[in-house]
């Protein structure tokens, strides 16, 4: 578990694998960590999407610059909800280069795209189509389809959408955070924790009794950046847990996404950040 970082670290530009490559071992030399994590507190969920949308809009830029596109992992829920609503409103409806975007999902679940509890019908209303994003942009997890069947043919989709990239990777990586410690779809106690080789997985969650969609830690792991969002007290205690250094008996999945040479922040509130130990919160920022 790494130790959390108060300060915002400059951005690495070298290129990024997939999340497992490591340095070659050397004698005596230190062992592999992940860049150690930076939380931010605010005091409600709208100053949480107001400092996740400049991130949004800064690490647009910065890869429509290197690489002429920006993909970006969408996270569902009701945090990650005022985010996007955030983006369809001045300055961002016309600064973030829309045009040159692409949209990925973090996790699904195995409902059609209109059901009410479908990610993609939620960000489809509050940023889609309010932005009028062509569909040719958004990679939807098809959650109608048999669940492994709908897993292969996202990872092959991704795989065509990284043709044009040196390595496989997304420029940011949207998460949630849950009172299990989950994110995406990796519950606890899930198959899709031990898998190395895919991207993406159909993911039977035994505790809501449902197939999940989701992206794995090897594909999450890629990322150049990575944005947790959380609100609520009911999160305070796995938050203490997976970013305060609060011990804690095992490792939750949230703390596994930690990508080499990433940014990796923790956005919360007040109300998530009540058991998060006084030296381990700094002062936030925009």
């Amino acid at each position: 578990m790494s130790e959390p970082h108060d300060k915002t670290d400059p951005e690495v530009e070298q290129p990024l694998g997939t999340g497992e490559e490591r340095p070659e071992e050397v004698p005596d030399a230190k062992p592999w960590l992940p860049s150690p994590h930076q939380v931010h507190r605010y005091k409600d969920a709208g100053a949480i999407a107001e400092a996740a949308a400049k991130r949004f809009l800064e690490t647009a830029g910065r890869a429509v610059e290197k690489l002429d596109h920006f993909v970006v992992v969408l996270a569902g829920g009701s945090t990650p909800r005022s985010l996007y609503r955030r983006l369809t409103e001045a300055p961002y409806r016309k600064s973030v280069p829309w045009s040159k975007t692409f949209f990925v999902f973090g996790d699904e679940r195995c409902v059609p795209p209109d059901d009410e509890t479908s990610n993609y019908r939620m960000v489809r209303e509050t940023l889609f189509d309010p932005l009028e994003i062509p569909a040719h942009r958004v990679l939807r997890m098809k959650g109608e389809e048999t669940p492994a069947d709908a897993a292969r043919r996202y990872e092959v989709r991704l795989g065509d959408l990284f043709l044009t990239r040196p390595r496989p990777g997304f420029d940011l990586v949207l998460l949630g955070i849950g009172t299990d410690g989950h994110t995406a779809s990796l519950f606890p106690g899930t198959e899709a924790l031990d898998e190395q080789e895919r991207w993406i997985v159909a993911n039977h969650v035994p505790q809501l009794d449902a197939w999940r969609l989701t992206l794995t830690f090897r594909a999450l792991n890629s990322a150049r950046r990575v944005i947790f969002l959380a609100t609520g007290e009911n999160k305070a205690r796995v938050v203490a847990e997976a970013f305060g250094g609060v011990e804690h008996a095992e490792t939750h999945p949230c703390e596994r996404v930690a990508p080499l040479h990433a940014r990796r922040e923790v956005l919360i509130d007040r109300d998530a950040a009540s058991l998060m130990p006084h030296e381990t919160e700094p002062a936030s920022s925009p």
